[in-house]
């Protein structure tokens, strides 16, 4: 279960190196929000938080996503992370990760090893996310939420932390031209706060290898 990271050179890596490295810097400090001059007011910022599941497969690592539901009224069939609202309950963005995770997949905290996290992502639509990494090992089970998910599916790794497949687009929004990543997988298209955090995720990587 190895992934390669194309950081200059290419570099192959497992699990062991994921947590050797996440131990040393648990937390990136710089993040680069796809639109570098559209933040909103920090003021407010909605608290959010995702859970970035990397998958410990024997033959390789795979990240797990959702795609959303087509009748929901924010985000509607795009892909992304399971997450959602930090709540009151919450004792942490950590503790709301997992919660969105077992309520939207299936998978409960007690399988994810949660290894670090990457540096809070602001979007566009006024949420400041905390995305959360964690490991999960195989098998394992999913019960998906139908009212929020559509579909669960599975992207290698490598592929996700190669930079060539990191693409740099830009639409109109409110009258002006706004900047995005994509990282388009076969008939899936990644794009927006999750590629963005993916390219985070290959930066904060490509700052510990050799």
């Amino acid at each position: 279960m190895r992934a390669t990271l194309v950081a200059g050179s290419r570099r192959d890596f497992d699990v062991a190196w994921l947590r050797a490295h996440f131990a040393a810097s648990p937390v990136s400090v710089e993040a680069d929000y796809g639109d570098a001059d559209a933040r909103p007011d920090p003021s407010f910022l909605k608290a959010a938080a995702v859970l970035m599941p990397i998958v410990a497969r024997p033959d390789e690592l795979t990240v797990l996503f959702t795609r959303r539901t087509t009748h929901l009224r924010a985000h509607s069939g795009q892909i992304s992370f399971p997450g959602g609202r930090i709540e009151e309950g919450d004792a942490s963005a950590q503790a709301a990760a997992l919660r969105e995770t077992e309520e939207e997949v299936g998978i409960a905290a007690s399988a994810i090893e949660v290894i670090g996290r990457l540096a809070d992502y602001h979007t566009r639509t006024g949420f400041c996310v905390t995305p959360v990494v964690g490991l999960i090992g195989v098998p394992f089970a999913l019960r998906v939420d139908a009212g929020e998910v559509d579909e669960v599916f599975e992207v290698p790794l490598s592929f996700l932390l190669d930079p060539a497949n990191h693409q740099r687009h830009s639409r109109e929004l409110q009258g002006r031209q706004v900047q995005y990543y994509a990282i388009p997988y076969r008939d899936y298209y990644i794009w927006g706060a999750t590629a963005g955090m993916l390219v985070n995720f290959y930066r904060h990587l490509a700052a510990g290898a050799p």
